[in-house]
């Protein structure tokens, strides 16, 4: 092994377990938190999770002590937050709650930024001079698999280019996580089988990418091995509190490993949300073996560990068949779940892969990839995931 620099960090506050959304308000005293504003979508309105949050504040509370913005779209957009922030400041909020999925999560962190900060500039983040003094955050995820609770970037789409904006900066942590597998019970199948599916991605990602982080290898490998055992239980009984939780716990796990990075998948994946409105999980479940199959061909042996990770026996196969037993593997539990299907299965065209092409070119994700990729490479990916 080298001996590079590098620097290895995981602040965030994390309670984990059913019931633990019971210990808000108190954890909310501890952090100064008065008048929080709420931040999530429409849909988590009408959900048990939702209620139970209500019921955590107060209900009686509301629009008195708490204020709710739920106008967040699956992916966020610019005017989601400015609108948020500029509640935040109508009713002098002195903190953010963002309950929901990955998008209410990172909504929630870039308002408390254009509420500090009215005139920021999105698509111009990285000049951004101070991100201190942002009112404190808590994250509280509905869903498993983009781990934005522990996160310290924000993925919002532009409203003047239609693009995806990662704000990136460790001040947008959350200040504390709960996770509560019993908000997570009402998640459909299809969109526990989705979310899950990003948390796999992220995993497996983070541990191809060739930066330098043992850490983060570590913790990818046993959020593969949680997903593997959880995700088809959660599909299959989403009251099942054991693979609920697990499944939290792995895609935090995820988005703590992907701090090292990700890689190609994710560039294919950010337009097919951004141009045909998919689902960020779906998109990456559908880009995912194409993807592995390409890097596999050209630096063989790289998913040997995910292999073993998946409980395969590959220990002592060649590195090409290691990697053609892990990445079909992948394909099968993908098919398992119910997302292993074609792009053409869901509305992508090929008058749409001009602009995919491009915009996945733009996408900083790709400079990480476990080997090199060009932008020949990123149409014969989306060909070959048609």
């Amino acid at each position: 092994m080298s001996s590079p620099v590098a620097t290895f960090s995981f602040p965030t506050q994390t309670l984990f377990g059913p019931g633990t959304l019971n210990e808000l308000p108190a954890r909310m005293a501890r952090l100064g938190m008065k008048r929080p504003l709420v931040v999530t979508d429409a849909g988590l309105l009408n959900t048990d999770a939702f209620s139970s949050l209500s019921r955590a504040l107060g209900e009686e509370n509301r629009n008195r002590r708490w204020f709710l913005y739920s106008g967040v779209h699956p992916n966020p957009i610019e005017s989601d937050v400015r609108e948020a922030a500029a509640l935040f400041q109508e009713k002098h909020c002195d903190g953010v709650i963002a309950i929901g999925g990955g998008s209410a999560l990172d909504a929630g962190k870039a308002t408390r930024l254009l509420a500090k900060r009215p005139g920021f500039d999105f698509a111009k983040f990285y000049d951004e001079p101070d991100w201190s003094g942002l009112a404190p955050f808590i994250a509280i995820p509905t869903t498993a698999g983009t781990g934005s609770e522990v996160g310290r970037s924000s993925v919002i789409t532009l409203d003047a280019t239609k693009r995806k904006a990662v704000l990136f900066h460790p001040e947008l942590l959350a200040k504390l996580v709960i996770l509560d597998p019993e908000l997570t019970v009402g998640l459909p199948p299809k969109l526990t089988a989705a979310t899950g599916a990003d948390a796999l991605t992220h995993c497996i990602e983070s541990f191809t990418c060739p930066a330098f982080h043992p850490m983060c290898d570590g913790i990818a490998l046993e959020g593969i091995q949680l997903i593997v055992d959880a995700l088809p239980r959660a599909v299959r009984d989403g009251k099942n509190l054991d693979a609920r939780g697990k499944m939290l716990v792995a895609a935090a796990m995820g988005a703590i490993a992907f701090q090292k990075d990700l890689g190609v998948v994710h560039s294919l994946a950010h337009p097919l949300s951004t141009i045909c409105g998919m689902h960020h999980g779906l998109a990456n479940a559908l880009c995912l073996v194409a993807s592995m199959k390409f890097c596999a061909a050209r630096k063989p042996g790289l998913y040997r560990r995910i292999g073993i990770a998946c409980g395969l026996d590959v220990l002592k196969c060649g590195d090409a068949e290691a990697d053609r037993l892990t990445i079909a593997f992948i394909g099968e539990f993908l098919t398992g779940i119910g997302l292993y299907t074609k792009l053409r299965d869901h509305g992508v065209k090929p008058e749409h892969l001009d602009a995919l092409v491009a915009q996945a070119w733009d996408d900083p994700c790709h400079k990480t990839n476990a080997v090199p990729v060009t932008v020949a490479d990123l149409r014969t990916l989306y060909e070959a995931a048609m």
